[in-house]
């Protein structure tokens, strides 16, 4: 039977003692006695999946090992559990452990306690520089410092200075963006689906100048990154109004940068298109696609997750749309038995959550049928309209939705502090909040007679497709919804809709 000498090393660093140095400690407490040497270079101590500590694992079970030495306790293991079946292993095959640095007498209960409580330790270290990475990571990324991975196609890189640190940036490339100018344009109009884009591009023999082949699932990717967007106030309600963790204030999405779109510190599994927890942060980089378009765009991308070319005829052409009036959450459509066989619930009542629900019957065909004459309703007063096309305006009606934003956020941030607030407090809370609440009611009817979100074609055409109802489709119905309505809530009787336009 022999000694096991094992050594890791995870990564080469000046400070870190190599797999050699660690060897020849382990060698000394052999005192000249046969040995085997097992090594794992460039592996993590996290776990066991390491070669050359499962040969040396494979080698005890035959029988072939009588101790195991390690330069330190850490470089064979630093988790609690993984360290804790490895000397249950050790126990049944009767195989000494031996630190060279660290002495320990694994035949007696102290020693085997002192061993469990380095390990306890080992782990933590572990766990505080994942953190430390983990933290400095975010750091880097919140101050738009170039983080790798792959270049976005429409990008290369070049060198700039941020905060007097040396890091990278992207720089649009002519070719390439004139290609995504074109597919985002295209997507933009709902006549064209992501199969149509990519035989339009092969038919006309417009290349991907990086030698891909064009397929839907790599444009899918493409729309919904926001690292092409010239990121205005529209952009961050966008982003706000889908859950995501907005680093810069409104103020700075003025149109002009672009944004990184980060997975976040929390751990999820929810797929990519929800952006719940997500962060965002403005880019150094100057975006190349419209806010318009890019929106357009990226919902319809939010609404392809609900597939609605294959929608049963159970579903309603509102469903994303419809949300309850007293928690928030979406409603859904539920069929019963009836004469009207299809109504709204909560999604968060009966067994699914606590919320009582909108409080009334919410017939879907009632619904649609009033939402329809609403919509038209809406047309026909803006048809009275006309579009502001002055770059002045549209630059100020974008300075009044910037200032919309902060004084909902200014609100929001007052009334959190309400619950144990005094009495003089309460008072300066309630004039406040009065204050903003008359600036913003004021600035919302002049964003919408001064609303730059759609052309007289644009209306036109939408106009033409009510008029037509009967006839569209349902994947239709839901484009034309999806243009003119933000989000639709209902509680106590009441419906409130909040419109694009």
């Amino acid at each position: 039977m022999y000694d096991a000498l094992y050594a890791r090393q995870s990564i080469e660093k000046k400070d870190s003692i190599s797999v050699e140095s660690q060897l020849e400690y382990c060698r000394y407490e052999t005192h000249g006695e046969a040995c085997i040497e097992y090594t794992d270079k460039g592996f993590s101590g996290k776990d066991t999946n390491r070669p050359g500590f499962e040969k040396m694992m494979n080698d005890i079970r035959t029988g072939k090992i009588k101790r195991v030495i390690v330069y330190k306790l850490d470089r064979i293991s630093r988790s609690i559990l993984d360290f804790a079946n490895m000397m249950e292993i050790f126990q049944k095959y009767h195989v000494e452990f031996v630190s060279s640095t660290e002495k320990f007498d694994t035949s007696t209960p102290i020693g085997r306690a002192m061993l469990n409580i380095c390990i306890v330790f080992a782990q933590l270290e572990r766990e505080t520089i994942q953190k430390r990475v983990t933290d400095a990571y975010y750091a880097r990324c919140k101050r738009g410092f170039y983080m790798g991975g792959r270049i976005p196609y429409g990008y290369r890189l070049t060198n700039t200075v941020i905060d007097n640190v040396r890091t990278s940036m992207y720089e649009e490339v002519p070719e390439e963006s004139e290609q995504l100018k074109l597919i985002y344009s295209m997507y933009a109009d709902t006549d064209n689906s992501l199969g149509d884009i990519v035989r339009y591009l092969n038919k006309h023999q417009i290349k991907n100048l990086r030698g891909a082949n064009w397929n839907t699932a790599r444009i899918s990717e493409m729309l919904r990154n926001p690292v092409y967007v010239e990121a205005d106030i529209d952009v961050y309600q966008f982003f706000q109004s889908q859950g995501a963790n907005i680093y810069n204030p409104a103020s700075d999405f003025t149109g002009y940068n672009a944004c990184y779109l980060y997975k976040g510190t929390v751990s999820t599994t929810r797929k990519q298109c929800d952006l719940s927890d997500k962060e965002i942060v403005l880019a150094p980089h100057k975006g190349f696609i419209p806010s318009k378009t890019w929106l357009a765009c990226r919902i319809r991308c939010l609404n392809n997750r609900q597939s609605t070319k294959t929608c049963k005829p159970k579903n309603s052409w509102l469903v994303g749309k419809v949300k309850c009036g007293n928690c928030g959450y979406a409603l859904t459509i539920r069929k019963a038995k009836t004469k009207w066989g299809r109504y709204f619930v909560c999604s968060q009542s009966g067994n699914h959550g606590n919320c009582k629900g909108a409080d009334c019957t919410i017939y879907a065909d009632v619904l649609e049928e009033y939402m329809l004459g609403a919509i038209k309703e809406r047309l026909s007063e803006f048809q009275k309209l006309s579009c502001a096309t002055d770059t002045g305006e549209a630059q100020k009606n974008m300075t009044k939705k910037i200032r919309l934003t902060q004084i909902e956020e200014e609100i929001e941030e007052l009334l959190s502090k309400v619950p144990g607030a005094s009495g003089v407090l309460m008072k300066y809370i309630d004039e406040k909040v009065s204050e903003l609440d008359t600036e913003r009611k004021a600035l919302q009817e002049e964003i919408v007679t001064t609303n730059v979100t759609d052309t007289e074609g644009r209306l036109k055409q939408i106009t033409n497709h009510v008029k037509a109802w009967e006839t569209l489709s349902f994947e239709d119905r839901q484009a034309v919804v999806d243009t003119l309505i933000k989000v639709i809530r209902i509680a106590d009787g009441n419906i409130e809709i909040t419109w694009n336009i």
